[in-house]
């Protein structure tokens, strides 16, 4: 078994929350089993900006189980059970950025992302990272960071994971009503 046939394997077995319409857990079950019945589950999104402002970028391995090698704008991932949105935003950062010592992901806003069999809480975050990275190879294909500018560009050249999309959509909304 490849190291990200194994990867994929204890992601599938992982224990999550189940959630309904006000995000209140009502149940457990195994994150294979979740995509699998379509249950409405959490997830944490991290921008990632490095110290010149640029956007961290990057295309998922094809052994994920959700969007496998599409490009994504958002570290994060799914909640385990019991976990917190906060404490997953900055494990899934750390883990998915190959870095130790980040900040606190500083959260932004949630929403219900429900698109066909994939329903899941997401709570949006953004974070600084000064640290060199090292994305975990069983997580990223490939990587960089980019402008605004380019990643605009990019959002109509590429195939990007529609989670992230609408979250991205909904962050730059969301920014321009702080403005």
């Amino acid at each position: 078994m490849s190291e990200g046939d194994a990867a994929a394997q204890l992601s599938a077995d992982e224990i999550i929350d189940v959630v309904d319409e006000q995000d209140r857990v009502v149940g457990q079950v195994r994150r294979a089993e979740a995509y699998a019945r379509g249950l409405r589950h959490r997830a944490a999104f991290v921008l990632v900006r490095d110290g010149a402002g640029r956007i961290f970028v990057h295309r998922r391995t094809a052994h994920k189980l959700v969007f496998p090698s599409l490009h994504d704008v958002f570290v994060g991932g799914v909640l385990g059970a019991g976990e917190s949105y906060d404490e997953a935003a900055l494990r899934e950062a750390e883990e998915e950025l190959g870095v130790s010592g980040l900040p606190r992901p500083e959260p932004l806003f949630r929403f219900l992302y429900e698109e066909g069999p994939h329903t899941w809480w997401s709570a949006v975050y953004q974070v600084r990272c000064h640290l060199p990275v090292s994305p975990q190879p069983s997580e990223v294909d490939w990587y960089g960071f980019l402008t605004e500018e380019e990643l605009a560009l990019r959002l109509t050249e590429w195939e990007w994971v529609p989670d992230g999309l609408e979250a991205y959509r909904r962050l730059l909304a969301w920014s321009a009503g702080q403005a």
